[in-house]
């Protein structure tokens, strides 16, 4: 039987389709980050002046300045603020965008699965960044500025400069955001079958010690900031385990669902 070659324009427009729809998602993401960064930037000072808060409460009352060292850091700070802060306003946006691109090529059952994730993400992620903000920063800052004063009868005085202290205020934001993450991750691990509460039982002693590595990690060096990250975590890992449902339970769900998901599947197809 001669070799029947299909029309290619029958073949493509599928694939076609997809490309122009993912096409429009990222051009509404770049508009909504675009639009986002230009309110921003003109709140740069507001919002710049909210990070330097925890800063300002360690020092004595009267006492601390910021500098700059270079003429064009405190223009280049504005800008990583107002695009920090622009990625942060944009991020519902763009998690939607996302959202509306995969959604239909789920299953309902696949969707109401995936779709808790979807809202706890940037809930856990305020959560942790908030803890740093209002708890880990104002902990930090009065132990790193307790090393002024007097040494070899030369006075040691903090200086801290706006580039560098806006690198550490995100590095604290972001580290305890993204750890903030981890059930996401372990649920999700959970869910695709690929690790158990069992085997997360079993490694928990070794779970707290990798816990504590990326404490130590993820924040600068001192005691007080490796703790607050590391008992948060530790407390988010084990609500994960309680959330996990055990494997017998699991199987029973996989097992009465299966037809269900098959007849949906024979009736997408």
């Amino acid at each position: 039987m001669p070799l029947k070659i299909k029309d290619i324009d029958e073949t493509q427009a599928p694939l076609l389709d997809h490309l122009i729809e993912l096409r429009t998602r990222l051009v509404r993401c770049v508009l909504a980050m675009a639009a986002s960064f230009v309110v921003c930037l003109y709140f740069a000072k507001q919002i710049f002046a909210m990070l330097v808060k925890p800063l300002s409460d360690a020092f004595p009352e009267g006492e601390g300045q910021l500098i700059f060292t270079k003429l064009y850091e405190a223009f280049f700070v504005e800008i990583k603020v107002a695009l920090f802060a622009a990625f942060l306003v944009s991020f519902p946006v763009i998690a939607n965008q996302l959202w509306a691109f995969v959604a239909p090529g789920l299953y309902l059952r696949e969707k109401k699965a995936f779709l808790p994730f979807l809202i706890a993400t940037p809930v856990l992620f305020a959560a942790g960044a908030s803890l740093a903000y209002f708890l880990v920063m104002p902990a930090a800052f009065p132990f790193f500025l307790g090393f002024q004063g007097e040494s070899a009868g030369l006075q040691v005085q903090a200086l801290p400069a706006m580039g560098d202290y806006l690198d550490l205020v995100m590095h604290f934001i972001l580290a305890f955001g993204i750890s903030f993450l981890l059930p996401v991750l372990l649920l999700l691990l959970n869910r695709a079958g690929i690790v158990t509460r069992e085997q997360l039982t079993r490694a928990r002693r070794y779970v707290i010690v990798v816990i504590f590595i990326i404490a130590a990690i993820a924040t600068p060096p001192d005691v007080i900031s490796q703790l607050l990250l590391a008992i948060p975590l530790i407390i988010l890992f084990e609500g994960s385990l309680l959330l996990m449902k055990p494997v017998a339970e699991t199987a029973d769900e996989e097992g009465g669902e299966g037809p269900a998901g098959s007849a949906e599947g024979s009736a997408a197809s």
